[in-house]
């Protein structure tokens, strides 16, 4: 093609999207949350749609499609019109694990235009208060004495927090038992109650439990300390390096949504998250507010996908462990 006839449609492309950008939303559009209503994930993609309707004078629906794990509404969304018109609440399960974990799955994800990582929660390691350790050195060395004695929870396979655990153990070469579990609520009551000795949890699941002295917290995953658990040291303090995990939660567009429009939900957005209610709110979740761009979110998912890949293939994880 000459050049400027390569000129000329790069031009009439350019102009293309920024028509759509002016005009969208020019009618209702659908945010699909991948889980039943009450939830983070529902919670944050209802924050998300409010202020989306607000500020672009059409409504923004949360429409909640769960099953399979939350695949049903992530294919859903990957499958549809790439017009802006339905967007997804994804999360690190989706976007960074499935992926890996499933070989079956009817969606990758990287069928997805990342628009923005919304918030992120923090995870911490606590124990229960029977099992006879105050800090990751003691535990690690009671793990060692006892290969496979030390049982771990999860809420389910294949969540972040059971591939975080399998993460640690790989960091610091001990050998500790999966035992899943249907949901946070009983796996931390089971822990409690001293039926399983640790557990990688986000942190305002059981921070009460841990202030309450139910629960011992022995050391986050995050990369600085948390100013609600201040006097608890960070993994990579104790020296369990590249052992960093939090739960994500992102808004993402099927693969093929114009770029004005990603850009135009990821700056409304973004400026939403700036409100001192929308951040309070958030906060109250035990969530940190982000807004990150779309090319900063794509990034972030890209090292989440290559992240738990390598946890997945070393543990051997395989869907239904």
């Amino acid at each position: 093609m000459p050049l400027c006839r390569m000129m000329l449609a790069a031009m009439l492309l350019g102009a293309t999207h920024f028509a759509i950008a002016q005009e969208y939303p020019t009618r209702p559009a659908k945010l699909v949350v991948a889980y039943t209503p009450g939830a983070e994930n529902d919670l944050i993609a209802r924050l998300a749609a409010q202020h989306l309707s607000e500020q672009l004078k059409q409504p923004f629906v949360v429409e909640n499609r769960p099953g399979a794990s939350g695949v049903i509404g992530a294919d859903f969304v990957a499958k549809s019109a790439p017009d802006g018109y339905t967007l997804l609440l994804g999360n690190t399960t989706l976007l960074g694990i499935m992926g890996s974990l499933n070989p079956k799955l009817p969606y990758q994800p990287l069928d997805f235009e990342p628009v923005t990582i919304v918030a992120t929660i923090p995870t911490v390691l606590v124990v229960s208060p029977s099992l006879q350790v105050n800090d990751i050195a003691e535990l690690v060395a009671l793990a060692k004495s006892k290969p496979g004695a030390l049982n771990y929870a999860s809420p389910g396979s294949g969540t972040p927090m059971h591939l975080t655990a399998e993460l640690f153990a790989a960091q610091t070469a001990i050998k500790i038992i999966h035992v899943p579990y249907k949901g946070a609520a009983p796996a931390v009551t089971e822990l409690i109650a001293g039926q399983v000795q640790l557990m990688f949890q986000n942190v305002p699941t059981v921070l009460a439990h841990v202030r309450g002295g139910k629960l011992k917290a022995i050391a986050t995953a995050n990369p600085t300390r948390l100013a609600v658990l201040p006097e608890v040291p960070t993994l990579g303090e104790v020296g369990v390096r590249d052992a960093e995990s939090a739960s994500w939660f992102a808004i993402v567009a099927p693969k093929g949504t114009p770029k004005s429009i990603v850009t135009m939900l990821q700056a409304e957005i973004a400026r939403g998250l700036k409100k001192p209610d929308v951040r309070q709110r958030l906060q109250d979740l035990g969530a940190d507010p982000l807004g990150s761009t779309p090319e900063e979110s794509a990034a972030h998912v890209g090292r989440e996908i290559s992240k738990w890949a390598r946890v997945i293939k070393t543990s051997g994880i395989k869907v239904g462990d």
